[in-house]
C-alpha cells in the first residue's frame, strides 16, 4: 500500500492540540522535545497553554503546527507507514519538504522558526501602518475562484485585497488589509457568496502585501541546503511536482506572495494515484497528517473523493484504528 501525506497549514492550530497523542506515544513527545531544543522555544507550551489569539501569531503557530505534523509523521514512520507522495498547504509544505528529504528535521525547524518571525514582523508593520487595524485572510464560501477574482479585482488593483488560496470550486481565501477585507466582504456578498469567514491567521499571506517579508526570507534560505526530493513532492505555487532542491528553494520564497494553487495540486496528485475515474487502483491511501481536518474537507469537495477518501490523523482514536490497537 502506498501513502499520500497531506500536511495542514497555519490556521489549523488549536489550544491543546496533539496533547493526547504525546501522552500515549513517547516517541511523539520525543520529537516535540527535539524540536524545542533546536528552536530554543517552548513549543509544547505554545500548543497546550497559549490561548487561541496568542497561538494564532505566526511566530508561535508555525512552529507548533510544523512540530505536531512532523511528530505525527515520524510516529507513523516508526510503525512502518511512510509517505510515497507529499504535499502541504502553505506552511504545511515545509513538513512535506522535510518528509520528502529536501530539508532535514533540524533545518526544517530552524527555517520555520525564522519564517514565522519574519511573517509576524511583517504583519505587525502592516497593522501599525493602518493605525492598529490588523490585516488578515478570509474564506469566501459559495463562489467559484473566478467569481471571487472578478468581484475583488478593483481591490487588487488598489493593492488592498487579493485571491490567496484557491481551495475548491466552492471556497477561495482572500488576503488583504483590514479595510480591504471589509470592502471585499461587501463585494463578495453582492456577487452572491453564502458566507465570508475571517480566519485565525496573523496576516495577508500569499499576496503582494508580503513582498518585503519574502525578500528577508530569501536571505535566510541562502545558507540552507535544499536537496533533491527522495519522495514525490508537490508545490503550492505551481500546483505541480517539484523536481529539484533548487526549484523547492525558489518556490519557498514565492510562497509569501503567490496564491496557493491547491485545486491544481489535488488534480496533479489525483492523476498519479489514478483516482480521476472509476478505475482507481486502490493501492493508495490519503492521510491528513497534522492538526485539524481542513485538507480532508477540501479533498471531499473535489471530484476525486468518490474514488478515494482522505481522512485526518490527529487523535489517539484515529491512530489506534490505523495501528489496529
Amino acid at each position: 500500500m502506498k501513502n499520500v501525506f497531506l500536511f495542514p497549514g497555519q490556521g489549523a492550530q488549536k489550544k491543546g492540540m496533539f496533547l493526547d497523542i504525546c501522552q500515549k506515544y513517547p516517541e511523539a513527545m520525543k520529537t516535540v522535545k527535539l524540536a524545542e531544543e533546536i528552536a530554543e522555544e517552548a513549543i509544547s507550551a505554545f500548543m497546550w497553554e497559549r490561548e487561541e489569539d496568542e497561538l494564532a501569531r505566526s511566530d508561535r503557530s508555525q512552529l507548533a503546527i510544523t512540530t505536531a505534523s512532523l511528530a505525527l509523521a515520524k510516529l507513523l514512520a516508526s510503525r512502518g507507514i511512510s509517505p510515497d507522495l507529499c504535499a502541504g498547504f502553505s506552511l504545511g509544505e515545509f513538513s512535506a519538504l522535510c518528509m520528502s528529504g529536501v530539508l532535514s528535521f533540524e533545518e526544517t525547524i530552524r527555517v520555520v522558526k525564522e519564517r514565522g518571525i519574519i511573517m509576524q514582523k511583517a504583519c505587525d508593520a502592516l497593522s501599525a501602518a493602518s493605525a492598529g487595524s490588523k490585516p488578515g485572510m478570509a474564506a469566501v464560501i459559495g463562489l467559484t475562484p473566478e467569481q471571487v477574482e472578478a468581484a475583488i479585482n478593483p481591490l487588487a488593483l488598489e493593492g488592498i485585497a487579493f485571491p490567496a488560496n484557491l481551495n475548491s470550486p466552492k471556497q477561495t481565501v482572500i488576503s488583504g488589509t483590514a479595510a480591504g477585507l471589509d470592502k471585499a466582504e461587501t463585494l463578495c456578498k453582492e456577487a452572491g457568496c453564502r458566507r465570508f469567514i475571517k480566519l485565525k491567521v496573523a496576516g495577508p499571506f500569499h499576496s503582494p502585501l508580503m513582498a518585503e517579508a519574502a525578500a528577508r526570507f530569501q536571505e535566510v534560505l541562502a545558507s540552507v541546503t535544499f536537496r533533491n526530493p527522495e519522495k514525490r513532492l508537490f508545490s503550492n505555487v505551481t500546483g505541480k511536482e517539484i523536481s529539484s532542491g533548487e526549484e523547492a528553494r525558489k518556490l519557498a520564497i514565492k510562497h509569501f506572495t503567490h496564491p496557493v494553487q491547491w485545486m491544481s495540486e489535488e488534480g496533479e496528485m489525483a492523476g498519479i494515484i489514478d483516482c480521476k475515474n472509476e478505475n482507481c487502483s486502490g493501492e493508495w491511501r490519503l492521510f491528513e497528517v497534522g492538526p485539524g481536518s481542513v485538507l480532508s474537507g477540501l479533498w471531499r469537495d473535489s471530484a476525486y473523493s468518490t474514488h478515494i477518501a482522505c481522512g485526518p490523523l490527529n487523535t489517539v482514536d484515529s491512530l489506534a484504528e490505523l495501528f489496529c490497537e
